[in-house]
């Protein structure tokens, strides 16, 4: 099998640096994934945004949300959360911008499925989410 992809989910409005920093960081470490900068580059009608996002979940392995401190008012991560949901693509969290076990998660996304970010962390997320949705044998 060809390296494992994921989605990269996040908040645009709060966390696009701790995005920039885990996908650059990514590509540098160890972690057994690859991705792609699937955000959207212009603005599009919300039809339009989400049979995009949709197509582009149905491509991976699995999703990474980076859970920053102001999940509350990240509806586009809901959304995307529900599409990798409905098309059983295992999801993991792990937290960034100094968000904490105690921030409030998006709706979809359980607490225990949330991790810090460490490569080490991350790596052992991949390995797990790889045997299960989609992906289990």
């Amino acid at each position: 099998m060809a390296e494992p992809r994921a989605f990269i989910s996040f908040d645009v409005d709060h966390n696009s640096d701790q995005k920039v920093l885990f996908a650059g960081q990514a590509w540098n470490s160890k972690t057994p994934f690859s991705h792609e900068d699937w955000s959207a580059k212009e603005p599009m009608l919300q039809s339009q945004w989400e049979t995009l996002i949709k197509a582009k979940i149905n491509k991976t392995h699995f999703m990474i949300v980076l859970v920053g401190r102001h999940m509350a008012t990240a509806t586009g991560v809901v959304k995307e959360i529900a599409m990798a949901n409905a098309q059983n693509v295992p999801i993991f969290g792990v937290y960034v911008d100094g968000a904490t076990s105690n921030s409030t998660l998006p709706t979809g996304l359980a607490r225990n499925r949330v991790i810090t970010w460490t490569w080490d962390d991350i790596a052992a997320a991949v390995t797990q989410v790889m045997s299960e949705g989609k992906n289990a044998s």
